[in-house]
């Protein structure tokens, strides 16, 4: 990793603007710039998020943004309508609001003196979200887009549910998103309006996780932002990034199948991260790669990366279960479009034996299981942000819990790119239930590394619009889909398929406990074997990681950060307990110190699924001299067989002085869910 202190261009920068709305709110933005940008406009490109420019998102920043201007370009980090220093409130995610605002702001950006009229957007997760729905309202001046760890389809591949099953990420985000809508703007750059602000946040944010969870079909409120409802709308180049260990590596898969623009896609092995700090490693320099797409699309140079592989993926070596990778072996492949003329999707029936095989018939017969509600707790969290303990660990355990299918060892290396599919012949015993998929590397001396996984509504099984309640007894046919991969298998270890008919807290419980016969005759998994292609060697290889000067910082108060997971032997129950956050740090080039901290708990007891429990609290903070604002939120949601119940509380202070504290008790009706 080199840092660089030197570029070819001087940089301005413009700690806080202003940028005026069309109703009058005015967005905060922090821009950086070539400093003759105003004599000689280069193009700009703008990151618009939530997560305060000045202070939360400041060290990640400075390591990008000055680079970006070093090599001739603008780079503008806005903060969304309610975020930061920018005026009103945010009270949902991707609103109309934000894209109209997000229009109005490039328009604004491409005509400014500094700029040559020539707009492109770039974001991880949020960013990447608002970039492809804003490029879907085909702003003039917005010409390209990189999206980093994002979805073109908000309902069935997000944080809020999977496969028609509630998510445990929902409840986790909407609990961050909960407490980061409490923090106040900055009196440095907003005056003596904080307060004012500050407080119309505090009341009129809302509370998230009852809007999300009063949504548990496919409706219209997903379907907005959804650029997978008319993939023509989106004209512009599009380059899509994920990583294995990040939650939204389907999406590129997508992009680059039905995107009419040009496109491209990147997988490395990554969680939920830039890939130049992309952990696990292999990290690769993407500032300057990501600078070839700007040259060539904001500026139209030959760089030479429209005639490289559309698709290009770390295809991951087999590797012992742990918690946390900080490096993963394996090699680059490149595919020249998707679906892969290098893919066969090869059929492994199952086996009533619990066998897995190429060959169809080998053990026709019933199954019958219900999984231990513990089937879960070894799962790691939806989307891993390389922080430890959150990738799923051996699976043994859960293996024992599951209903499992093994091939025979392996006689040669076996190697898969895409999205594996389990289709099933079922029946159950109750009208709602679930079934969990996962496919895991078994280890000649039997560890169990979690390769990919899936999970499915059965109620869902005519499509995710229309959930309709099962007929128990009745044999339903089913296909699971199972998150993209590329995966190296060696010779001498095994494939399992394990079935669960639970698996929380990745998912919450069905709202009884669950039976499922598998019928092992017209039951198989879809698998994508690979074989070599000659586009493996039209890449190059990645150059080394280079980033700006980070800021300096000094930490003030260490953070809590574990992930356990706890067994109480004496009532059965179950718990996974995270905490995470970065403590208290102080940036001695602004005179700020931010602090957050939080706490995550997820229980579940005995044969009653109704015992799930998911409860959060997080503190956040800003602080200048004698300022400080800061809050604590906590959360709380349990289910019955009818209803979820959400508990949440804010609590607000200036100092000492508590200024604001809110309750909501509320009630949201199962919706066959």
């Amino acid at each position: 990793m080199t840092q660089v202190e030197s570029f070819p261009c001087e940089i301005t920068e413009m700690r806080h603007v202003e940028i005026p709305m069309a109703d009058g709110c005015k967005l905060a933005a922090r821009i950086w710039m070539p400093s003759d940008a105003h004599a000689v406009p280069v193009p700009a490109i703008l990151e618009y998020i939530p997560y305060r420019k000045n202070d939360f998102t400041a060290e990640r920043d400075m390591t990008m943004q000055p680079y970006r201007a070093g090599h001739g370009y603008a780079a503008v980090r806005l903060d969304l309508r309610g975020a930061g220093d920018s005026e009103g409130v945010m009270e949902d995610e991707y609103t109309e609001q934000e894209l109209q605002d997000g229009c109005e702001a490039i328009a604004w950006i491409a005509a400014q003196d500094w700029c040559d009229g020539n707009v492109g957007m770039i974001g991880i997760s949020w960013g990447g979200f608002n970039g492809l729905q804003i490029a879907a309202r085909q702003p003039p001046a917005l010409k390209s887009v990189i999206t980093l760890c994002s979805t073109d389809d908000r309902y069935a591949d997000d944080v809020h549910y999977m496969g028609g099953c509630l998510l445990g990420e929902q409840i986790s985000w909407a609990s961050i998103m909960f407490g980061r809508n409490t923090l106040a703007p900055d009196p440095e750059n907003v005056g003596d309006r904080w307060r004012e602000l500050w407080h119309g946040r505090l009341r009129g944010s809302g509370l998230w996780l009852k809007t999300w969870t009063a949504h548990q079909r496919r409706d219209d409120y997903w379907k907005h932002g959804s650029i997978c409802e008319d993939w023509s709308a989106v004209k512009v180049p599009v380059w899509a990034i994920s990583g294995w260990a990040d939650g939204y590596c389907r999406s590129v898969f997508r992009i680059v199948e039905n995107l009419q623009a040009p496109a491209k896609g990147l997988i490395g092995p990554w969680a939920h991260r830039y890939p130049h700090v992309g952990e696990p490693g292999p990290a690769i320099g993407f500032l300057q790669e990501e600078l070839r797409w700007w040259d060539h699309w904001l500026k139209g140079q030959s760089t030479g990366i429209m005639e490289e592989p559309r698709l290009q993926l770390f295809m991951q070596d087999s590797a012992p279960p742990r918690g946390h990778h900080l490096e993963r072996p394996g090699r680059w492949i490149a595919e020249p479009a998707w679906p892969s003329p290098n893919v066969t999707r090869t059929p492994f029936h199952l086996g009533a034996d619990g066998s897995l095989d190429t060959q169809p018939g080998r053990a026709p017969g019933p199954c019958t299981h219900r999984s231990p509600l513990w089937v879960g707790m070894a799962s790691g969290k939806w989307c891993g942000y390389a922080t430890a303990g959150d990738s799923p660990v051996d699976q043994r355990r859960e293996d024992a819990g599951s209903l499992c299918f093994d091939t025979a060892p392996l006689e040669a290396p076996l190697e898969m790119a895409g999205d594996a599919n389990v289709k099933l012949r079922v029946s159950v015993d109750r009208p709602v239930a679930q079934l969990a998929a996962r496919m895991c590397d078994v280890a000649p001396d039997g560890a169990s590394t979690r390769v990919s996984f899936g999970v499915f509504n059965l109620t869902h099984r005519n499509g995710h619009e229309t959930p309709e309640p099962l007929e128990p007894g009745r044999v339903y046919d089913v296909t699971i889909p199972m998150k993209h991969v590329a995966q190296h298998f060696p010779a001498g270890h095994k494939l399992r398929l394990a079935l669960s008919t639970s698996y929380f807290p990745m998912i919450w419980p069905a709202p009884e406990p669950v039976t499922v016969t598998v019928h092992a005759e017209g039951s198989h998994l879809e698998l994508p074997v690979r074989d070599a292609a000659p586009e493996d060697s039209a890449i190059g290889g990645f150059q080394d990681v280079r980033h700006a000067t980070p800021m300096r910082t000094e930490p003030q108060e260490p953070p809590d950060r574990w992930f356990e997971i706890v067994e109480d032997a004496a009532t059965g129950r179950a718990e996974m307990r995270v905490a995470n956050g970065q403590g208290k740090v102080y940036h001695p080039d602004t005179g700020i110190t931010v602090q957050e901290q939080g706490y995550e708990r997820y229980t579940i007891a005995g044969d009653d699924p109704t015992s799930a429990e998911a409860e959060t609290r997080w503190i956040y903070g800003v602080a200048r001299a004698d300022w400080h604002a800061w809050s604590e939120t906590w959360t709380r949601m349990t289910a019955d067989e009818t209803d979820f119940h959400i508990q949440a509380r804010l609590k607000a202070w200036e100092g000492d002085d508590l200024v604001e504290e809110i309750d909501w008790h509320e009630s949201v009706p199962r919706d066959l869910t």
